[in-house]
């Protein structure tokens, strides 16, 4: 699939402005309690680097097939055109956290999927975490399906499970965390995602349709 051609259709320079000002929020109000300024990062299916951009780490790991993902990269940010399945670069334990955002519903299958998570496992330091957000197929099942390059359907319920078959501890789990996409009708300013953040938790049960799941590689691992 001609990832770059995809995605620059379907993202304009406002939306990739609006992703901007929004993953800034949400480093500030959500991920960096996961992430400290002194881990290693790597970001899975790092896309525009939306996430990597504004991380405070001591090294930030981006990767993707997207060739785009270079020319997003903020300056520091380490860049690696490869397939999530295949970290031969990275060495076991050299990660502190790794991080994914809308990614892994883009996989061919399962079996994929649980390559996926045994690379990160192994690169991963005993005590590190993973932190994956993405679309609920229970809170979406129509929408979801509304993207071409989406093939894997997924709930923070079979996620927590694929991740604890593959070794991992599952230490938190929302069905609904974050709203559905930047894509949307609705008027598209910052300081809304500031107030919905705000507002757990009476909003997001109702209006969340992305689910977050934080698991941890054993620390005796």
């Amino acid at each position: 699939m001609k990832l770059e051609a995809l995605y620059g259709a379907r993202f304009g320079a406002r939306d990739e402005a609006f992703k901007a000002a929004v993953w800034a929020i949400l480093w500030r109000r959500l991920f960096s309690r996961w992430i400290e300024p002194g881990d290693v990062l790597l970001d899975v299916g790092a896309g525009y680097c939306e996430l990597t951009n504004v991380a405070v780490a001591r090294r930030r790991i981006a990767v993707d097939l997207n060739p785009r993902t270079k020319e997003c990269a903020a300056p520091g940010v380490e860049v690696r055109l490869a397939s999530a399945d295949r970290l031969d670069f990275l060495a076991d334990g050299e990660v502190d956290v790794a991080f994914s955002s809308n990614f892994f519903e883009h996989l061919p299958d399962k079996a994929t999927l649980s390559k996926v998570f045994s690379e990160i496992y192994r690169v991963l330091r005993p005590g590190g975490r993973l932190v994956a957000i993405g679309p609920n197929v229970r809170r979406m099942p129509g929408t979801y399906w509304d993207f071409y390059d989406h093939h894997l359907a997924l709930s923070d319920r079979s996620l927590a499970e694929g991740l604890a078959m593959s070794g991992f501890a599952v230490e938190e789990m929302h069905a609904g965390y974050l709203p559905a996409s930047t894509k949307s009708r609705l008027p598209q300013w910052p300081w809304l995602v500031s107030a919905y953040l705000a507002l757990r938790p009476v909003v997001w049960p109702l209006l969340g349709r992305q689910f977050l799941v934080v698991a941890r590689k054993p620390a005796a691992s």
